[in-house]
């Protein structure tokens, strides 16, 4: 007969086995979706907590109301202007009047490329509200679940936290080139103080801009050479 098998050599034959095939306990948790874990209660209330940005999307998005309200106004009063209504005009001298400088009397190119630019500045500081209300509650609120729409914008699809910081500086420098040329076309109703103010300000979003895009440059290369290794 066949001597019994020693309790040693059983359990070195287990660990053997073990060390090849996995503990089968490991291997279950492994397969288990993360989803399916118990999570607890203060984790979810605080993961639940990024709701309350939703009431300032939807405050953004009545300031895109009263933007277009805005637009529709100033360019009804464009062409009453050009049609020669005179309270539209004076409107416009208004608008486009430098403060403490005498105001235009007569609509000329210079006071109707005031007002387009005005126009134009509106529509950007409504794009910058489009990417904030839907970049940001896509990054930071909820899921949109937009892939198969077809109006989906194709930035949304890889917008993240980083891309959204850079597109926002990128709005923000063409707000600023805007209201910069506004000052330029007007430049001899202003003193040199405010024109080399706004110039440095806007020298300073710039800057501010590169250094967004360049630390972004730096994280994602340090992401992937992560990867690699």
């Amino acid at each position: 007969m066949t001597a019994p098998m020693r309790p040693s050599r059983c359990r070195m034959s287990s660990c053997l086995i073990r060390s090849r095939i996995g503990d089968p306990l490991q291997m279950f948790d492994s397969q288990v979706p993360s989803g399916a874990r118990k999570r607890s209660a203060l984790a979810s209330f605080m993961f639940a907590s990024r709701w309350l940005q939703l009431p300032l999307y939807l405050g953004l998005i009545l300031a895109q109301c009263v933007y277009v309200f805005h637009f529709w106004v100033e360019l009804k009063d464009l062409i009453l202007a050009a049609l020669g209504n005179e309270d539209a005009l004076q409107h416009i001298f208004q608008a486009v009047a430098v403060p403490g400088a005498t105001p235009p009397s007569k609509l000329n190119e210079t006071t109707i490329m005031l007002v387009v630019l005005g126009l134009i500045d509106v529509v950007m500081i409504s794009n910058l509200l489009i990417m904030v209300i839907v970049g940001g509650y896509e990054t930071f609120v909820s899921r949109m679940h937009l892939e198969d729409h077809p109006d989906r914008p194709e930035w949304l699809s890889h917008v993240n936290a980083s891309v959204l910081k850079t597109k926002l500086a990128m709005a923000i420098i063409g707000i600023s080139s805007i209201h910069l040329l506004k000052t330029f076309i007007n430049a001899a109703q202003y003193r040199p103080e405010p024109i080399i103010a706004q110039t440095c300000i806007h020298v300073v979003f710039l800057l501010s801009a590169m250094a967004i895009a360049y630390t972004d440059r730096i994280m994602t290369n340090t992401a992937s050479d992560a990867k690699n290794h």
